[in-house]
């Protein structure tokens, strides 16, 4: 897959600031310093993140990237509140929404996109092929809870295929929904096409029409409040850079738009 990333220079803030004073508490500066980064981000976005975050920490002395993963929902409803965090980054812009109008995070930075895929367990026990099959008597289907970027953008494909289907069980996460395909507890599960490849061969991915196959755009941000804006700002730049984007291509997203 051939992409064209936004290349950005990470690293020009901590150079520029070699020869100067040590910066003071909760301020980034000093090489070696010890700090924290508290990052929120969709449970879909696990391998790449992983993978960006211990760069950074190479590339920052003293800087340990603190990942927390989950349904974006949560965890945009975590930072509406107040929770302490630095950068957030969910599966759609429509769940951030609520922490920006909220002043509780800053200008969003869309960074890559993803599309739904059905997941089978190996053996395909249910005999699904497409999404018309989920409609059938005796299919068991998995989908994330309605409010989580996963389960609307389900609930929208499978709509605008005029299928009527009750799930087998709603999760709270995409990669709930995917373990409940790769332990053969469900027959299918909705999921995104990154989940499909991050399981390897313990499941098997099948496309949706191309019409159907709902897309969703990533948002990343800087929590307002962070004690290191900086340094959580040249994070955000790192999931932007050429790096983050060749991880994330790897991991089977696609630019942003």
């Amino acid at each position: 897959m051939t992409a064209r990333w936004p290349v950005l220079l990470l690293g020009l803030p901590l150079l520029a600031g070699c020869g100067a004073d040590p910066a003071g508490p909760g301020v980034d500066g000093g090489e070696g310093q010890e700090r924290t980064l508290t990052v929120l981000a969709a449970a879909s976005l696990r391998e790449p993140f992983e993978e960006i975050a211990g760069q950074f920490e190479e590339d920052h002395p003293g800087t340990t990237v603190r990942l927390s993963f989950g349904g974006s929902s949560a965890l945009a409803a975590q930072v509406a509140a107040g929770a302490p965090a630095d950068v957030i980054a969910t599966a759609d812009e429509r769940t951030l929404a609520p922490a920006v109008e909220a002043g509780r995070v800053g200008s969003p930075e869309v960074f890559a996109r993803n599309r739904l895929q059905l997941a089978v367990p190996p053996s395909n026990p249910g005999d699904v092929h497409g999404l018309a099959d989920l409609a059938r008597p005796g299919v068991e289907l998995a989908l994330c809870q309605p409010e989580v970027p996963c389960g609307a953008l389900a609930e929208a494909v499978l709509a605008d295929q005029g299928l009527d289907v009750e799930p087998a069980t709603l999760e709270p996460d995409v990669r709930a929904v995917l373990a409940k395909a790769e332990l053969d507890e469900v027959d299918a599960g909705l999921v995104y096409a990154t989940d499909v490849r991050a399981a390897g061969d313990r499941v098997r991915g099948i496309d949706l029409p191309e019409r159907a196959a709902g897309t969703t755009d990533y948002p990343i941000a800087v929590v307002e409040g962070s004690a290191q804006a900086d340094l959580a700002q040249q994070l955000v730049d790192a999931v932007r850079s050429e790096d983050g984007g060749r991880a994330l291509d790897e991991a089977g997203f696609a630019p942003a738009p």
